[in-house]
């Protein structure tokens, strides 16, 4: 049997046909637009974004425009998406860009990690869309791609699987194409390889999916380790005037 392609030519190939390509950022796809959208995405659905998206452009076209907008005008714009600090960081990160920039967004990533609300994976997707440079990203769909792919084992927010998670984002990446791909297997974590019912006769990776192979797609990746409750037996004393319905004092008794 003849290898399958390369993860990036097929996951491309996928998109080519199944990707989405009309999103309101990608038309144009600038920096700015690019940013305010990963901003946006984070803890959010693209249907939700979408209008909030479309309207942000119509009062904050650039980053100049958002820079000199009060903050109670971007909260205003912000209202009903949620995480308010994400639209605070945005400000923020406006009028540092005016006072550091120029006016313009860097588009290096260490530049870019280093403003408000940006975390690594976000300043390489916002790289390699405004830049066409292949990128790793590490937003929650990747880390479920990844993690069944390479049927990675524990949680994915523990320091040392997102090592190997980014490991295996980095080792994937195409020699061109970066926005392409970086759309692609987000949307492919999206829309085939989702936390439920993942549609894994319509991936293309699934030909060399370990966790497919092992049968254990739903065990990937895995969940948050819950907290160890302990319990304490506490004795308190209580003292209350009921004539002056006063609570006189309430602590526990000397020794506990």
């Amino acid at each position: 049997m003849a290898p399958s392609p390369p993860f990036a030519d097929r996951l491309l190939a996928w998109w080519d046909q199944h990707g989405r390509k009309d999103l309101p950022w990608q038309h144009p796809r600038t920096p700015y637009r690019v940013w305010v959208a990963e901003i946006m995405l984070q803890q959010t659905q693209v249907s939700t974004v979408i209008p909030y998206f479309e309207r942000w452009m119509q009062h904050f076209p650039d980053i100049a425009q958002l820079a000199q907008a009060p903050l109670d005008d971007v909260l205003a714009q912000w209202a009903g998406l949620g995480y308010y600090a994400r639209a605070r960081n945005l400000h923020r990160a406006a009028h540092m860009c005016m006072q550091r920039y120029g006016g313009a967004l860097p588009l290096t990533s260490a530049e870019l990690s280093a403003l408000p609300g940006i975390g690594r994976s976000t300043a390489n997707a916002i790289v390699s869309q405004a830049t066409d440079q292949p990128s790793a990203v590490l937003d929650g769909n990747v880390r479920r791609v990844l993690a069944r792919h390479a049927m990675v084992k524990g949680w994915p927010g523990s320091t040392a699987v997102q090592n190997i998670l980014w490991h295996e984002a980095e080792a994937h990446l195409p020699q061109h194409r970066g926005a392409d791909y970086t759309q692609a297997i987000m949307d492919l974590g999206a829309m085939v390889c989702i936390r439920t019912a993942p549609g894994c006769e319509q991936c293309p990776l699934n030909a060399d999916c370990k966790a497919r192979a092992a049968g254990a797609v739903q065990r990937y990746p895995g969940v948050k380790p819950q907290t160890k409750v302990h319990e304490r037996q506490v004795y308190m004393l209580i003292m209350h005037d009921h004539a002056r319905g006063v609570l006189l004092e309430r602590r526990p008794p000397a020794g506990i």
